[in-house]
């Protein structure tokens, strides 16, 4: 059941650890199925971390964390940060994804003061517009395990597409899987362009409005459907042959 989704989601989180936003074993992303369930990366019992995940790691869940179908958890266990995922769900229906990923330069960016602005333009034209929108950040850094707090981190969010955590992440939500890995994907790239402008004297100035607005789309085909293949072509060649971070 669910096979073609599982395997995205289990891709999503290759991409997102080949990426740098998940160091370590932490992290996940979750995909609304239908109302009142949704797959999500769950704990095996060999748990490796987010760059070894396969779509055995992936399990339909109900919106409160129970089997979405018979046997569905058995050997696995949901992310203790669940409620992040399905309060989106319950209260954004305009997203089915969401991606929850710990990028320490993003981390580092926000404790350091730089809000997350669109200080490039055509290097990252979408990432350009989601940042001119504005980027929140919820204030406090604690681990979202209740309904309560991740009501709190969706107040934060509003209905903006990516949420920071201090001293925690982010949270990314979107329309489909490859989005919401592309939006952290382009805050994570600012983040650390941030922090290389600041460690150099410099300081980060977002784009004259004039540039802003002379930014195209340039339409789904180029900046979400080829830059999901280029990130998968580019998870398989790392795969292969090795290669650097970034």
């Amino acid at each position: 059941m669910h096979i073609k989704e599982r395997r995205l989601i289990a891709g999503a989180c290759r991409v997102l650890a080949a990426r740098g936003l998940t160091p370590g074993f932490l992290g996940h992303v979750s995909l609304r199925v239908d109302d009142e369930r949704l797959l999500v990366r769950c704990r095996g019992p060999r748990e490796r971390g987010l760059a070894f995940t396969t779509e055995q790691d992936v399990r339909l869940v109900t919106l409160d964390g129970d089997p979405g179908t018979g046997g569905e958890l058995d050997g696995w266990s949901v992310p203790h940060e669940l409620p992040l995922h399905t309060e989106v769900l319950r209260t954004r229906p305009d997203v089915t994804a969401v991606v929850h990923a710990h990028p320490e330069d993003v981390v580092a960016a926000d404790l350091a003061g730089l809000a997350i602005r669109p200080i490039v333009g055509a290097l990252d034209i979408p990432g350009a517009h989601l940042a001119a929108g504005g980027v929140p950040v919820y204030p406090r850094s604690v681990l979202i395990r209740t309904r309560a707090l991740a009501a709190q981190m969706t107040a934060a969010m509003g209905d903006r597409p990516v949420v920071l955590l201090r001293g925690h992440g982010l949270t990314s939500a979107a329309a489909d899987v490859p989005g919401a890995v592309l939006q952290a994907l382009s805050v994570d790239r600012l983040a650390r362009i941030m922090l290389a402008v600041s460690s150099a004297g410099g300081v980060p100035r977002d784009l004259p409005p004039e540039d802003l607005a002379e930014l195209p789309d340039l339409g789904a085909g180029l900046t979400s459907e080829i830059a999901w293949r280029h990130e998968l072509a580019r998870l398989s060649h790392r795969r292969h042959h090795g290669a650097r971070r970034r």
